[in-house]
């Protein structure tokens, strides 16, 4: 197996840390972005291999030259893992506009933002591999996370345009869809509106409740996303998304069903505008 580089946002955490040590462990080059010395001192002593740089997804006009760096530093860059991200909590009415934007240019600008400073290094070298992570949120919804829910729609969207336009050039871009996993998303990562309209109590507190009480007993785990990441990479065909879990997998398709169902019963509706 030949060595790639590796060039991962978020990588002191979560999905970004266990793809990273995986990686790694298999022999391939990795550069981690962090955002604190405290990031680069747990990195340098879990995993001393791993090349730290500082970069915040949201300094738009820095990333560029971040990536300039990076790829003379440590050479060119063959995949790109866009993880930086968190999760939002918070009924709509409720969640003010500045969390949405602060939710937004994490989880889709900055995603943005990294991926056209690598896309013109993949095209030019004919060769290189996108993966956006989503979400299970990306495709279904619930209530309590239109935010989040929106941006990894947003992502969803952007990652299927950037591999129909990506494809001529022998670069692969796929939508990583977990469900959920044993990561600190439903924890400390997560930021929480303050509740303030007691009408949605009886919809809201008990998912709240839930989501809390699930938190570090989800069925997913991290440790064998990274291996399947590393699968991922490696395909020579990959798809244009990929669900990772079994609770994706069946909300996913229960979507799908009943959207399907959906069309067929407004069809008549639907087709009544054709001129």
């Amino acid at each position: 197996m030949t060595a790639k580089t590796f060039f991962i946002t978020g990588a002191n955490s979560g999905f970004g840390f266990a793809i990273a040590e995986a990686a790694l462990r298999a022999g391939h080059n990795v550069i981690g972005t962090i955002r604190s010395e405290g990031a680069r001192s747990f990195l340098s002593e879990r995993l001393p291999r791993l090349h730290a740089i500082f970069c915040d997804v949201t300094d738009f006009d820095r990333i560029e030259g971040i990536v300039q760096q990076a790829e003379a530093d440590f050479g060119p860059v063959d995949v790109l893992i866009n993880n930086a991200g968190y999760g939002h909590e918070g009924v709509l009415e409720e969640s003010p506009l500045p969390e949405m934007q602060r939710q937004f240019d994490v989880n889709v600008f900055g995603a943005v933002a990294v991926a056209k400073a690598f896309l013109p290094r993949f095209r030019q070298r004919r060769s290189g591999f996108v993966v956006n992570v989503t979400s299970m949120g990306g495709l279904i919804t619930m209530p309590g996370i239109a935010y989040y829910c929106g941006s990894k729609f947003a992502l969803q969207g952007i990652s299927e345009v950037m591999r129909a336009e990506m494809a001529p050039f022998g670069v692969h871009v796929t939508a990583l869809c977990p469900g959920s996993f044993r990561t600190n998303w439903a924890g400390r990562s997560m930021v929480r509106t303050e509740r303030s309209i007691d009408e949605y109590d009886s919809l809201f507190d008990p998912i709240r409740a839930a989501r809390q009480k699930k938190h570090g007993l989800q069925l997913g785990d991290p440790e064998k996303l990274a291996e399947a990441v590393l699968i991922l990479v490696m395909s020579e065909n990959p798809p244009p998304q990929l669900l990772l879990g079994s609770d994706a997998l069946g909300l996913v398709r229960h979507r799908l069903q009943a959207m399907l169902h959906e069309i067929n019963d407004w069809e008549k509706l639907t087709c009544f505008t054709d001129g």
